[in-house]
């Protein structure tokens, strides 16, 4: 098939931080082009969204159901392969399953809806259609989360005792929400449903924890603050996790912890050994070990595993962050549905994206940590 992928958009208008980041990730690799969107619930903000994108007027649409719809109808040389939907949370949902519905591949923003049976709903759908669905846990995707899971399946630290996942965050630490419009939604339950800040970074911890170890989450015992006044979600929280196998797990989120910009990081130790990983450093690794002097592991070398170098971009030395991450999602995704339209099996390597079963797991957790930070019970089961 010699084109490109074509892409769809709902949100990410003017004024939107993710939706660029999205564009931007999708067109890093030349393997996808955006040809329509509705890219606001305002249509005079997605007329001039698209239009700032040179899109043709007739393929900017002033709601999603009409972009669908009207795409489904459009020769298939010509319409959408698949949407990217970059809404706030409590918009995840609708274009999502329409979308599928319509017979089109759709990636989602997380967490994948607003309520846990929002998103069994669409799990299953996907399931029925058999179409190809991508969560955007961009952390999953850099190459040294790629090397970490692979050094934990092939036993390098040996049975894993204890994970330790932190992400805290500052830019929440007051009340901002009338000034700034990623703070409004995200504080809004309207918008963005049970949970604040595990939802919009708890969320990214724990699906990051599950990844690289490749243990599921079965107890939590949580607890949730919201330290603003006023603000009516958590802007922290923290829990104490069992896993499958009986490793044990301390997961927490701030979205209050001053002057910290991004503070994603992971520690999981093992029999055997141990590993760490920091997103603000993000091309290295740390392995530790109990008989000799510890490892730093960079990216782009030749000792890194193959999955790690597929998702590798530039020579050693060479930062590779956010937007790339973002990139090696669509990138995988993109060649995974180039051979699924032609009639190929993808690539192994290429559907190593987050799931519609991850988007489950992850709203389970939000289910989870709010219902136990809200009861004496504190040890919940994570189940189905």
């Amino acid at each position: 098939m010699k084109r490109k992928i074509r892409m769809g958009m709902v949100g990410g208008g003017q004024g939107s931080f993710i939706g660029a980041v999205h564009r931007i990730a999708a067109n890093l690799d030349g393997q996808i082009e955006l040809v329509c969107g509705c890219f606001s619930s305002r249509p005079e903000n997605s007329l001039a969204t698209g239009q700032s994108l040179f899109l043709p007027d007739n393929r900017i649409y002033a709601s999603y159901q009409e972009m669908i719809e009207k795409e489904a109808t459009l020769p298939e040389g010509e319409r959408m392969d698949f949407v990217s939907i970059v809404t706030p949370n409590h918009v995840h949902f609708g274009p999502a399953m329409m979308a599928l519905e319509h017979g089109f591949h759709v990636v989602l923003d997380k967490p994948m809806t607003y309520t846990l049976d929002e998103a069994k709903q669409l799990r299953d759908k996907v399931k029925e259609t058999g179409k190809l669905f991508m969560l955007t846990h961009t952390y999953t995707a850099y190459p040294m989360v790629k090397e970490a899971r692979e050094r934990v399946r092939r036993g390098d630290l040996g049975k894993i005792r204890r994970i330790y996942v932190e992400y805290p965050q500052g830019w929440l630490y007051n009340d901002c929400a009338d000034v700034n419009k990623q703070a409004a939604w995200r504080v809004d339950p309207n918008r963005s449903g049970k949970a604040g800040c595990m939802g919009d970074i708890g969320t990214h911890a724990f699906n990051l924890a599950e990844y690289i170890t490749g243990l599921k989450a079965v107890e939590l015992c949580g607890e949730l603050n919201t330290f603003v006044p006023d603000r009516l979600l958590d802007d922290d929280g923290a829990a104490l996790i069992r896993y499958e196998g009986g490793a044990k797990g301390v997961l927490t989120a701030s979205q209050i912890a001053v002057g910290v910009e991004n503070g994603l990081n992971i520690r999981v130790y093992g029999e055997k050994g141990g590993l760490e990983w920091r997103q603000e450093e993000p091309n290295t690794m740390i392995m530790r070990w109990p008989d000799r002097p510890a490892e730093i592991i960079r990216t782009s070398n030749g000792y890194m595993s193959g999955i790690a170098a597929h998702n590798s971009r530039t020579p050693g030395g060479h930062p590779e962050g956010y937007i790339e991450a973002f990139a090696n999602l669509y990138r995988n995704f993109a060649l995974a549905l180039r051979s699924i339209l032609a009639g190929e099996e993808p690539a192994p390597e290429t559907l190593d994206f987050p799931s519609a079963e991850d988007g489950v797991r992850g709203m389970r957790f939000i289910e989870t940590i709010v219902a136990t930070g809200s009861t004496e019970n504190k040890w919940i089961k994570i189940i189905d």
